[in-house]
């Protein structure tokens, strides 16, 4: 396993970032996700939606520790032309196969507000498909603006920016195997 130095701050950009969850604590919690999942769909195969960019290496990670065979696919939504968000949420790259009697699990980085949860769980079950459930590795329950549940939840964090593991400033930062938070 790849293990960070012992940093006090780190600079992506015009931003500093302090430590916020260590990646042996990331991954201690991925591997109960994997468990909790594994156990929820014994005997079924559920296809696990992994939304881009943010959320691949938590999938990457989710996935492998779900020991139970299950299908992969991929879904980038935008809401953004050019620099702007345009308030609207549109699947960008969409390859899903037939999901009528299927079960799926979503996976995010984050849900913050909740838009992007809500525009996919509206989306997906007008494909008729067995059961939606969502999977994030991280949680802002001061932001969240919608009623739908969070099915698996790695971490609850403040409303705070983060980086790390996936997420990103500015695309830079995805690559660290910790979660650093912007330093105030």
């Amino acid at each position: 396993m790849h293990t960070e130095p012992q940093v006090t701050s780190i600079q992506l950009g015009d931003l500093s970032f302090v430590p916020f969850i260590p990646e042996a604590k990331i991954q201690q919690r991925v591997k109960e996700l994997g468990q909790q999942i594994t156990k929820d769909y014994q005997d079924r195969r559920p296809i696990v939606i992994t939304i881009l960019n943010g959320s691949f290496i938590f999938s990457s990670d989710l996935v492998r520790a779900i020991k139970m065979d299950c299908e992969v696919q991929f879904m980038k939504v935008s809401s953004y032309e050019g620099t702007d968000s345009t308030g609207k949420l549109t699947a960008v790259f969409d390859t899903l196969p037939e999901l009528t009697g299927h079960d799926l699990i979503i996976i995010e980085d984050i849900v913050d507000q909740g838009h992007t949860i809500d525009y996919l769980l509206s989306s997906l079950k007008e494909k008729n498909p067995s059961s939606v459930k969502v999977a994030s590795l991280l949680f802002k329950p001061e932001a969240y603006k919608y009623e739908h549940p969070i099915d698996y939840i790695g971490f609850e964090i403040p409303n705070d920016f983060v980086v790390g593991y996936g997420l990103d400033y500015n695309q830079m930062g995805r690559n660290l195997p910790s979660i650093y938070t912007l330093q105030k």
